[in-house]
């Protein structure tokens, strides 16, 4: 069974109308909307890599213009107002990519003809690369934090208020991962305040409700 690329609960559905499927193939790199219905001798495969380019461009996209200001030049434009200002470059900066599978590499790729300094962070510790019990020394030294890990119950939440204070003032949050890896309202508290800015191509919930700060 190759899945729809899509979150939708019928796969559950599908997968129990058919006893004698083997194999489900996701077109996501992510799995946890699949794990809950596996049974025995299914095997599960992910789409580990054909993600990869688009995710990574995605990442440093949205890093660029938030570290530029891109979105209120535009709107700025949108108003007939001339905005003039001084912004940061990703030149010189430190990056601290958190979840450094093919999606983490594929990001660093794209960053390092940047002239930026990058760290690595994923689940085991190997050389070069820091486990997450390093997360805590390495936040406060990163001007821009990628999350690129999977959902899974190690990473839910991950991102919560502790997480977040140990970053350093006026740093960026980019998540191109999973919205729950994020706690929402303590990222909200600290957008709120100013000392953060994120950059998010997925949310929790997903999508918000209109009238969400």
């Amino acid at each position: 069974y190759v899945m729809p690329y899509t979150f939708a609960t019928v796969t559950a559905e599908v997968i129990a109308a058919m006893p004698e499927l083997r194999i489900v193939q996701t077109l996501t790199a992510g799995v946890e909307h699949v794990l809950p219905f596996l049974r025995d001798r299914l095997t599960l495969c992910n789409a580990r890599g054909v993600h990869d380019a688009s995710t990574a461009e995605l990442a440093v996209a949205l890093t660029l213009a938030s570290l530029r200001g891109i979105p209120e030049y535009v709107r700025a434009q949108d108003d007939r107002r001339w905005e003039h200002g001084l912004r940061p470059s990703l030149a010189d900066r430190t990056v601290l990519v958190v979840g450094y599978g093919s999606v983490g590499v594929a990001v660093e790729r794209r960053l390092v003809p940047f002239e930026c300094d990058v760290l690595r962070v994923a689940r085991h510790a190997r050389a070069g690369i820091a486990g997450y019990e390093a997360l805590p020394s390495l936040l406060g030294r990163a001007d821009v934090v990628v999350l690129t890990v999977p959902l899974t119950e190690q990473t839910r939440g991950m991102v919560d208020a502790e997480f977040l204070s140990r970053m350093r003032d006026g740093a960026l949050l980019v998540n191109v991962a999973r919205g729950p890896v994020v706690d929402t309202d303590a990222l909200v508290a600290e957008l709120r305040a100013g000392r953060l800015s994120a950059a998010l191509d997925v949310t929790d919930p997903e999508p918000p409700p209109p009238d969400h700060p």
